[in-house]
């Protein structure tokens, strides 16, 4: 009596997984499928969960590493080919790792060292955790110690109360108009010497008098400025009635109207840089009515 040994095939297709047209694409070209295709499935009753977690896991996600560090290490300059020289490509991140674990602990350990570890299980100091100790001091009334050593109070490494140039009070104690000065005598300016009481006097008495200046120059400004009127004749007008001609200055206009009359008769006379003077006074214009030629006066011809 013969058997017959049939295979039992539990094998199931990719694409027999999950028959829903919105699952999973699978690629019957290259029969791979890189989604999951039942991702609502619990991940312990699955055998299957697409061809990326194949790709990022495993000694394929050390693959995709090596080749990484190959062409980083090959644009900085070293002589490195992963399909050339595989085995030294390999040698070479192996390398990389342990020098960059070394670095990373001895970075860690400086650190530690520097700041401390607060995750780490060893007790404080009961001085460090409760800040007291078991030294006994004995004061009597004045404060005085009898009894112990008192314990040193820790110092900045700045000076402190020390003052200078007479000051009882340190610089930065005072500050007004965005200003930092001393308290003691109220100045502002660094490293001066201290006026005390009578300095702080002067100054209120300079900051009063330089605000009642100010506002009498406010006043000043807004009040309108009176300027004497000049009445001189203008061309054009008639003579006012109470215009007082002095005769000295007339006699001094007549002989300016004759030279410039002498000059425009004779055009070698005239200079080259001519300086005009637009002020004209009452004298001035009374010299020009009397050597004016008029055009009526039968004595015109006569006149030279």
């Amino acid at each position: 009596m013969s058997s017959r040994n049939l295979r039992i095939r539990e094998d199931t297709a990719k694409y027999l997984l999950n028959l829903d047209v919105n699952s999973a694409y699978y690629d019957p070209k290259t029969r791979s499928m890189r989604e999951d295709p039942l991702p609502d499935m619990d991940p312990n009753e699955k055998f299957y969960m697409g061809d990326n977690q194949n790709r990022l896991s495993g000694q394929a996600l050390e693959f995709k590493q090596l080749n990484i560090h190959a062409w980083e290490a090959f644009e900085k300059g070293q002589d490195i080919h992963m399909q050339a020289a595989p085995s030294q490509a390999e040698l070479l991140y192996r390398t990389f790792k342990i020098k960059k674990e070394k670095l990373k602990s001895e970075t860690k350990e400086k650190i530690m060292e520097k700041y401390g570890n607060a995750a780490s299980e060893e007790p404080l100091p009961r001085e460090l955790l409760f800040g007291q100790s078991e030294k006994e001091i004995e004061y009597d009334r004045t404060g005085r110690i009898i009894k112990g050593q008192d314990t040193s109070v820790p110092r900045s490494k700045y000076e402190e109360d020390v003052y200078i140039n007479n000051h009882t009070s340190v610089w930065g104690s005072w500050w007004k108009n965005h200003q930092w000065g001393y308290t003691c005598c109220k100045q502002t300016i660094k490293n001066s010497y201290c006026t005390g009481l009578a300095g702080i006097e002067a100054a209120e008495a300079s900051a009063d008098l330089m605000k009642a200046n100010m506002a009498h120059k406010e006043a000043a400004e807004e009040e309108p400025i009176q300027h004497e009127e000049k009445r001189l004749a203008t061309w054009g007008t008639d003579v006012p009635d109470d215009l007082v001609i002095d005769k000295k200055k007339l006699a001094e206009a007549l002989m300016k109207e004759d030279e410039r009359r002498r000059e425009e008769r004779d055009e070698r006379k005239r200079k080259y840089n001519v300086k005009w003077n637009d002020e004209v006074t009452a004298e001035d214009m009374e010299a020009y009515r009397m050597k004016k030629i008029h055009h009526d006066d039968p004595m015109k011809d006569f006149l030279h």
